[in-house]
């Protein structure tokens, strides 16, 4: 595992199923993490790295207190791990409705578009870091009965590029991650390990990747 040590990490949706193997992970290589969810509890990661920030992450304003407060803490920000995510849909396109529309954009576009937008001026300000996104694979492979979802997704993708085009020259790094079906607690048909997808995340958040931008970079295993 590369060395994450004395890095900062805002990890977002820490206390999920891949959240809380990505923060031990984080955790496990040499990183202060600071983890955010709507319940998260300090005692959740017994670790002294270990900074619990709950929070909700449903406006912009949310997010820039989210990351003040990381900075004020712990200094700076190096990384930015964002896992919020969310499934709703199994209809068409003609079936979905508007609520189920906006839910999706809610959970995993507009969380990742506020929390992008607050960390950006402290890691250009510090002229470092690496915005990590988990997107999804029907993301770029929108598959039927998942419109919402798959559109959501996409747009996740397609800021993050906007990011990394953006800030190419400043020091900072933008790439997402496309896993296929992960094997999570809420998710017992799926097939990719959760610790290969935070492999990944660390090795992206270490400074063996300064050259890695740009990129969609799918971890399908046997589903390919």
């Amino acid at each position: 595992m590369h060395s994450l040590e004395g890095k900062v990490a805002l990890i977002t949706g820490a206390a999920g199923g891949l959240g809380a193997t990505v923060t031990r992970t984080f955790l496990e290589a040499g990183a202060r993490v600071a983890g955010v969810s709507r319940h998260i509890k300090p005692d959740q990661f017994q670790h002294p790295n270990f900074t619990a920030i709950p929070a909700d992450l449903a406006s912009g304003e949310a997010a820039r207190q989210v990351a003040a407060r990381v900075v004020s803490e712990l200094g700076r920000i190096d990384a930015l791990v964002h896992l919020m995510g969310g499934f709703a849909g199994g209809q068409s396109v003609a079936d979905t409705d508007d609520a189920t529309m906006e839910q999706m954009l809610d959970v995993n576009f507009r969380s990742g578009f506020f929390m992008t937008r607050a960390v950006l001026p402290h890691m250009r300000a510090q002229a470092r870091g690496r915005i990590l996104v988990v997107a999804s694979r029907q993301g770029a492979e929108p598959g039927a009965m998942l419109g919402a979802y798959s559109a959501s997704k996409a747009a996740i993708i397609a800021l993050v590029k906007a990011i990394a085009l953006e800030n190419k020259d400043l020091g900072i790094t933008a790439n997402t991650v496309l896993p296929g079906s992960m094997a999570t607690p809420g998710n017992p048909a799926g097939t990719i390990p959760t610790d290969q997808v935070a492999a990944m995340l660390a090795h992206l958040a270490s400074d063996a990747a300064a050259q890695i931008t740009g990129a969609a970079i799918p971890v399908y295993g046997a589903q390919l």
